[in-house]
């Protein structure tokens, strides 16, 4: 047979085109795109779909320490799982250095916690927390030759925060090893004095989560963040964006002539500060970091997707159990808001969401989507042309999509570990009905083909979009 696979009658979608062709699929990779093709073990009949490179997920939390009593709701099989019922072949967790320990230790317990467990490709990104000389000095340029190319930096969050000069010392490092830094900016002694005035007024409810992190303190952050890195002279991302004011801080960095990318997420696009105020603990549920806004944030976080000043459009998926003593409700969380765990369930909604709102309503166009989804985010991290797109050569990682499938999400259809989603009842159209990861049906309609196992860990070369 000339093929293993044939993907036939569907109309292919890139970042830069859209087009009817078949496609033909051998050892795992696209071998061949054509009119017509024959000559293969198996006929995918994509009549009526779209043929669209597998999503890749570049901001995503799964099986990660989360602190005292607190369990993430995802390991790697779920979290890869739900991963592809969503439409995404490849995800990009977070390897957390947890304080004393060093970057390969961190990396060698998080590669036995995925080893066998995926059903989607993945790559780490590691979570710089504990400066040492060897981790600033020798590790780096070691992990970056083995493909380990991208670091995570906090400014908030006493136990993961790094202050200004660590920082600049870690932005530095970057620059000579060539590791891209990604940043989550909001300002840590702001949101400490906050959260500090709220219990001195006995305001402990969850919505006084969103009013302890406001705008102000994002986009302080935001512009301390970029003006390091303009110090440092290195390229820097800026990660989960929930407002105009941040925006505007990233978009005057680039009139500079800064190296910059942003990013944001489905909850700034769908949720606002209002549904932290819901009755009971409810709006627990919707607690994350940086919080949902107002409705004009909304529009500028559109706008931002639009106009380009937003790069990629991953979930910041991080998931924890909300009736349950290790998650959302643990004993501190249900008396106070600064105890409840930071993060929403997302990985699985991502792509539905911003098809349904994106491509749907005529905010953006298919081609848009699959930048914003997938291809973007291979160029970004190191995967590109090996993943993002469906070419000759690359990996035959496909999603087939049928925009008219409509389907109200519920947290009963979807596969992560979480017990809700923040998305309850929210109608979307279009689904992805089929995901392929290197040639192998992962998923088809509701049903999963693959065993886990399937998926691989990715080493990456360095950025390719600065």
């Amino acid at each position: 047979m000339s093929f293993d696979t044939i993907i036939r009658n569907g109309t292919v979608v890139t970042a830069s085109d859209t087009f009817r062709c078949d496609v033909g699929i051998r050892n795992g990779r696209i071998t061949a795109m054509a009119d017509t093709l024959d000559d293969a073990l198996e006929i995918i009949d994509a009549s009526g779909l779209y043929v669209m490179p597998g999503g890749i997920d570049s901001h995503v939390h799964l099986a990660q320490p989360s602190g005292d009593g607190i369990v993430m709701a995802d390991d790697f099989a779920s979290g890869t799982l739900s991963a592809a019922f969503g439409g995404n072949t490849t995800v990009m967790p977070f390897c957390l250095q947890e304080k004393g320990s060093t970057l390969r230790e961190a990396l060698k317990a998080y590669h036995a916690k995925a080893e066998g467990e995926c059903f989607v490709d993945i790559s780490f990104h590691i979570i710089v927390t504990d400066l040492t000389g060897r981790v600033l000095g020798q590790e780096p340029p070691a992990l970056v030759a083995d493909g380990y190319t991208s670091i995570k930096v906090f400014m908030t969050y006493e136990n993961l925060r790094l202050r200004d000069d660590e920082i600049l010392s870690t932005l530095d490092s970057a620059r000579t090893s060539g590791a891209l830094v990604m940043v989550h900016c909001e300002n840590e002694d702001a949101i400490r004095f906050l959260i500090g005035r709220h219990e001195a007024n006995g305001e402990l409810a969850p919505k006084y989560h969103a009013t302890s992190r406001p705008v102000a303190a994002e986009r302080e952050a935001t512009h301390r963040a970029l003006s390091l890195a303009e110090i440092v002279d290195t390229s820097i991302v800026i990660v989960h964006v929930s407002n105009r004011e941040a925006m505007e801080e990233i978009q005057r960095a680039r009139a500079r002539g800064g190296k910059v990318a942003g990013e944001t997420c489905p909850q700034y696009l769908m949720l606002t500060a209002n549904d932290l105020d819901a009755t009971e603990l409810e709006g627990a549920k919707f607690v994350c970091s940086p919080p949902p806004r107002d409705e004009k944030s909304q529009i500028a976080c559109w706008e931002g997707l639009q106009n380009g000043t937003f790069d990629l459009f991953p979930s910041d998926h991080c998931p924890f159990r909300y009736d349950d003593d290790q998650g959302k409700l643990n004993e501190k969380g249900k008396r106070n808001f600064r105890w409840i765990p930071n993060g929403i369930p997302g990985v699985e909604t991502r792509l539905p969401i911003l098809f349904s709102e994106g491509v749907g309503k005529g905010r953006i166009d298919l081609n848009r989507f699959v930048a914003l989804s997938s291809t973007n985010h291979a160029k970004l991290y190191g995967l590109y042309p090996r993943k993002g797109t469906i070419a000759i050569g690359s990996d035959a990682d496909i999603a087939l999509w049928d925009p008219m499938k409509s389907v109200v999400i519920s947290n009963d259809i979807l596969h992560h570990g979480a017990d809700y989603t923040p998305y309850e009842g929210l109608e979307v159209t279009g689904w992805p009905v089929r995901v392929i990861v290197r040639g192998k049906t992962v998923t088809d309609g509701d049903a999963l083909v693959a065993t886990k196992g399937l998926g691989n860990y990715l080493a990456r070369t360095r950025s390719t979009s600065f």
